[in-house]
């Protein structure tokens, strides 16, 4: 699969893309966001963790690093942005936590090159408008690549929603 640009245009619909994942995802599998500060990254990590049945509210675990959410698999929802080096992840068990047993989260996963496992699915999100994003999809490896296509293919019923087409 190559490169696919899903664009939502509000808030819900950001929410409603993360939704539309949950039933795809299986232990082990991990989603690498990046994107300017307010891009949506929590937002799509909203829409996840509610198709996943966490109860809990899901904010951006900035000060914390790692959050856990229960559902019915475990998100574990990263935030490297405050990490300074690749070597602090080996503090947060980062390569244990990600082949555990639950779906990964990581937000500012770009910041660390060496972070990005071989097999996920690299989301970057634009801002494009007011309301709008630009979700730029890019799967590694061989899940990767059957999850996001799986993933976008959910998403062209959406409202508010518009996969458009494969970019080089």
């Amino acid at each position: 699969m190559a490169i696919r640009i899903i664009t939502t245009e509000s808030e819900a619909a950001t929410q409603a893309v993360g939704g539309a994942l949950a039933p795809l995802v299986a232990p082990g599998d991990v989603l690498v966001l990046s994107g300017d500060l307010g891009a949506g990254k929590t937002q799509l990590t909203k829409g996840l963790a509610r198709g996943l049945g966490v109860a809990e509210p899901v904010t951006s675990p900035t000060f914390n690093l790692l959050l856990v959410h229960e559902g019915s698999i475990p998100l574990y929802h990263f935030d490297l942005y405050r990490l300074e080096t690749a070597a602090q992840l080996d503090d947060l068990d980062y390569w244990g936590t990600l082949e555990a047993d639950g779906v990964s989260v990581v937000e500012w996963g770009d910041r660390f090159a060496e972070a990005v496992p071989a097999d996920c699915v690299v989301v970057r999100i634009q801002i494009t408008g007011d309301d709008t994003r630009a979700l730029e999809v890019e799967a590694r490896g061989a899940r990767g690549e059957s999850l996001a296509s799986r993933w976008v293919d959910a998403c062209e019923a959406l409202p508010g929603v518009r996969v458009e087409s494969e970019a080089s």
